[in-house]
């Protein structure tokens, strides 16, 4: 693409189209915008458009287009296609920052983010001039050039919060802090002297703040990791001015916004992590700057307001607290009992309560609610903050703390009592305050797992949480509804078993509740149950004990999914995916109109698929049905493949990206049930899944192997005799898989039942080449998974063929080449091989050649029929050798960068592991030994000296064990 008018012009047009409202406009325009992002100049275009382009839309649109071409193409991939060219990545490197900081701050900030995308991969040593660049910019003076440099840092650097230590990490560290932390601390101090001198300058004072907020924030990224020599040496610079930061009250930086936090208050709760960060990790350098950090934000807690602005601030602030008290040597900093009193009166109380703020995000914005109540994603709301200063001071306080609260929980219990419509808000601070007292050790998957033994928690559920779940009313009081399911969900560790048993009906007729988070909680809830294990390792709760509430909880299940806010409710669907596994047979009965429910739902969200879990269990679901069904009886099969089948074709028609991958799996789960040969519906959809555009997403490959898998599995004879012409396209995929290192196992998935199914005849002519092949990518690139997977295909061939065969087509393709691959890969290597059913490939294809192959007795491959032998018995004794070399890291597919479907594996579309061999051989032990009697029979003598000469005395030994057990003698 050149960079001229015209270009620019049909680039304009495409933007244009892609904020169209109509998907007939809009989806072409980003089709093309796809089909031409490989060619060469196209990322300049979009920066020449986001820099010069009059339409501020277009600018802006550009910016963003610009920053997702980055994310999906920068990082370059082994074995994939580099999209940018060596002249573009040098071009966007040497202009990027100059164009940010001279952007409006839309663009800056799409800017900012791809600098940092851009430096992930190629700071420092690809791009050393960036931070010298962006440092030598905070000479400018300009507050919006400086701050697009801090804003660009950030980013850059917020990653060392939570890398792992590593030398290049440590490397790249010094590298910043060389540069950047003087600079960085002489700006800190003009900053604050310029906040003194326009004191009474609202406008400057906004970008003054929004500089020490940054600041504060690459402060909090470049000591994470450890204490740096510099900030060490400049802690009293950094230290006094962060305190008088805190105790500042600027009357002009107050907000007159309930809401949204000000800058007063984000710069306040940087500080305070920056605080806490030093009292956690460097306490004995901290320990004189302590004393004065906790006076003052002991102060900001109590005199800060209840407002939502605060939220943060005050999570934050709570948090240091939090940190200090539970480290043995601040304890005396808490030790007197009016100190306790007055923490849990002052702070802890108050940010219990459950506030008219809470109550609308209850109502009106409920999943926002859940997601910070439920997934822990609440770290900065108060009540979080509040429960985990409870938790820091019962560490050495326990006593005393749970003796202030009881009394705190029993007044709060009591004037609830006394007028429970208007008190009701009392009882649910008491249901957390015991929440937070009992909780000592809490997992996902069990739930609170170590509790505090001076809280009776059976008590307390007996007494005020059975109350609310036995309500008649599931409408009345949803918020204290919501809090006792959410107890029974924490505690269902703790509770004995028949309280739990007591709970389940109750929990499923809150199913039905209207608000959204009582429904969900309960659906959550009873999922949470329906995974617990007993004694003998299968579920706590029995499918016979779930008897008489199934019909009722699967059809509450399906009606809460028709309440408003829920259509697409993945603790809901979550809940009837568990369900279907908890019930199994129990199911049966119900799942033709399930089936058809379910169906419906996926047309519906196959539309536009917007909720990844959702969609996920939903899958989930279809396959547990159809598992369980055809269980019970496999003709049903059928009946399914009508009810989706139309679903699905829309699905691939449409080429619904999130989708295909699901429907592949279902299909393989489906054509697996089959035991007659392959039905036609299946043969007109195979040569599509050849198409090379499919095999080019990295989230299909796995799921259209075992597809591929399945049909070779049920109809390699129909394919070789009714579409043969489609056996060159089917190699052609296993050529493509095998070039990349990422997915040659799956090349040898699909290359080991082509071997295993298909009639010798029909592709007998392609042997040669797919060994060529092979070799070619031996001398390319030789990894461990390649050898692992390239041992296991050449022993299967001996297996179905013949160890001749084997020999032969080796040596067909260059003389002695059998000699060599036994000498330099199956005798070092075979020890690597991993997995029971590899193994005992392995094992039965040696055996084969050892014994069926008369050129190892009397050729020059007779050297290595010892050594052979020996590395046999070492794969049946020794321990695996899982060493990998240092250079060979493997690219995980969940890596790839970009917004790629990356494969998502259903739990319950799981294949069997498959056994070609099968009971034929059951211990190759015997087989070897068998099978050295016949040869030996055959050639008297030639087997017993062979041995005696090269095998050692080990090795010797375990192979008379294996005599024995077979019954047999070497003659």
């Amino acid at each position: 693409m050149e960079l001229n008018d015209g270009n620019l012009q049909t680039l304009t047009e495409f933007m244009r189209k892609t904020l169209d409202p109509d998907p007939s406009v809009r989806r072409p325009a980003e089709k093309f915008l796809e089909s031409v992002e490989g060619n060469q100049n196209y990322p300049i275009l979009l920066l020449t458009l986001l820099e010069k382009s009059q339409d501020n839309v277009i600018r802006v649109c550009a910016a963003v287009t610009f920053k997702n071409y980055i994310k999906r193409n920068w990082r370059i991939i082994e074995d994939e296609p580099n999209k940018i060219s060596d002249p573009d990545r040098t071009t966007i490197k040497a202009n990027i920052v100059n164009l940010m900081l001279s952007s409006p701050e839309q663009i800056q900030k799409q800017l900012s983010d791809a600098i940092s995308i851009i430096g992930r991969e190629d700071f420092p040593l690809k791009w050393p001039d960036l931070l010298t660049e962006m440092v030598t910019r905070f000479q400018s003076g300009d507050f919006h050039i400086i701050n697009g440099v801090l804003r660009t840092a950030h980013s850059l650097f917020k990653r060392y919060r939570h890398e792992f230590k590593s030398n290049e990490l440590w490397l790249e560290i010094k590298l910043v802090l060389d540069t950047f932390a003087n600079p960085l601390t002489e700006l800190f101090k003009a900053t604050i002297e310029l906040c003194q001198t326009h004191a009474t300058d609202i406008n400057a004072l906004k970008i003054l703040f929004s500089s020490l907020a940054l600041i504060s924030k690459l402060f909090y990224s470049l000591n994470f990791q450890d204490l740096p020599e510099f900030f060490e040496d400049n802690m009293e610079t950094w230290m006094s001015n962060f305190h008088n930061l805190l105790t500042l009250d600027n009357k002009l930086l107050q907000t007159d916004d309930e809401e949204e936090a000000g800058l007063l208050e984000l710069l306040k709760s940087q500080i305070c992590d920056n605080a806490a960060l030093y009292a956690q990790k460097y306490d004995e350098e901290f320990q004189p700057y302590l004393p004065r950090f906790v006076t003052a934000i002991w102060n900001l807690l109590v005199s800060t307001g209840q407002e939502v602005k605060y939220d943060l601030l005050v999570s934050n602030a709570i948090q240091f607290l939090a940190s200090v008290c539970e480290r043995p040597h601040y304890k005396h900093l808490f030790e007197d009992q009016n100190t306790l009193t007055s923490i849990c009166e002052k702070v802890i109380v108050p940010n219990m309560e459950f506030r008219s703020a809470d109550e609308e995000a209850f109502e009106d914005n409920s999943e926002e609610y859940i997601r910070r109540d439920l997934e822990g994603s609440d770290i900065d709301t108060r009540r979080r903050a509040a429960c985990d200063l409870v938790r820091g001071l019962c560490k050495f306080f326990e006593g005393p703390v749970t003796a202030i609260f009881s009394g705190y929980v029993n007044s709060m219990l009591g004037e609830y009592a006394k007028n429970p419509g208007v008190n009701w808000k009392h009882k649910d601070a008491a249901i957390y305050l015991v929440t937070s007292l009992a909780s000592k050790a809490q997992t996902a998957k069990h739930g609170i797992t170590q509790a505090n033994e001076l809280v009776n928690l059976t008590e307390f559920f007996v007494n005020h949480i059975l109350t609310d779940l036995k309500s008649q009313n599931v409408n009345e009081f949803p918020v204290l509804k919501a809090d006792a399911i959410k107890y029974v969900m924490i505690f269902r560790s703790q509770l004995p078993k028949e309280q739990l048993l007591q709970a389940v009906p109750l929990l499923v007729a809150h199913l039905q509740a209207e608000s959204t988070v009582e429904h969900t909680y309960a659906a959550h809830a009873l999922e949470r149950l329906f995974t617990m294990r007993g004694p003998n390792n299968s579920t706590l709760i029995t499918p016979a004990e779930m008897a008489p509430f199934t019909e009722q909880l699967l059809n509450n299940l399906f009606k809460a999914l028709a309440l408003p806010g829920s259509s697409e409710n993945e603790y809901i669907m979550k809940a009837i995916m568990r369900s279907f596994s908890l019930l199994q047979e129990a199911i049966v009965s119900y799942i033709p109109t399930l089936i058809g429910q379910l169906t419906h739902k996926l047309l519906l969200v196959s539309k536009n698929p917007s909720k990844p879990h959702f969609n996920h269990y939903l899958f989930e679901s279809l396959c547990l049905s159809i598992r369980i069904t055809c269980k019970a009886n496999t003709t049903t099969v059928g009946s399914f493949e009508e009810a989706l089948f139309p679903v699905f074709t829309e699905i691939l028609q449409n080429d619904v990206q999130e989708f295909v991958p699901y429907v592949f799996q279902v299909m393989s789960l489906l054509l697996e049930i089959h035991t007659s040969s392959i039905p036609n519906s299946y043969m007109a959809l195979f040569p599509h899944l050849l198409q090379p555009v499919l095999w080019e997403r990295t989230g299909n490959i796995p799921p259209l192997v075992r597809l591929l898998q399945a049909y070779l599995e049920k109809g390699g004879a129909t394919i070789a005799s009714s579409a043969a012409d489609k056996i060159p396209g089917l190699l052609g995929v296993f050529q493509k898989l095998i070039a990349s290192k990422a997915n040659d196992h799956q090349g040898f998935y699909l290359m080991n039942s082509i071997i295993e199914h298909m009639p010798t005849e029909s592709i007998v002519q392609y042997r040669k080449q797919i060994f060529i092949l092979l070799f070619q990518r031996l001398q390319s690139s030789k990894t461990t998974k390649f050898i692992k997977s390239f041992m296991v295909f050449i022993n299967l061939y001996g297996v179905k063929y013949g160890a001749i065969a084997l020999q032969e087509i080796f040596d067909s393709i260059q003389p002695k080449m059998f000699g060599m691959v036994l000498e330099k890969i199956v005798i070092p290597e075979v020890q690597k091989v991993s997995g029971p059913v590899e193994k005992k490939i392995c094992a039965v294809g040696i055996t084969k050649i050892l014994t069926e192959c008369p050129a190892m007795i009397d050729t020059e491959y007779t050297k290595l029929w010892t050594p052979l032998l020996q590395a046999l018995i070492g794969l049946f004794e020794l321990p695996e050798d899982d060493s990998i070399p240092d250079d060979e890291h493997f690219i995980d597919i969940e890596d790839t960068p970009g917004y790629q479907t990356a494969f998502s594996q259903l739990a319950f579309a799981g294949k069997k592991e498959h056994d070609p061999i099968g009971e034929v051989v059951s211990n190759p032990k015997i087989l070897l030994a068998q099978s050295l009697h016949k040869l030996s029979t055959a050639c008297p003598g030639r087997v017993s000296s062979m041995l005696s000469t090269g095998l050692n005395a080990e090795a010797l030994q375990y192979l008379q064990g294996y005599l024995q057990a077979a019954s047999v003698q070497l003659v």
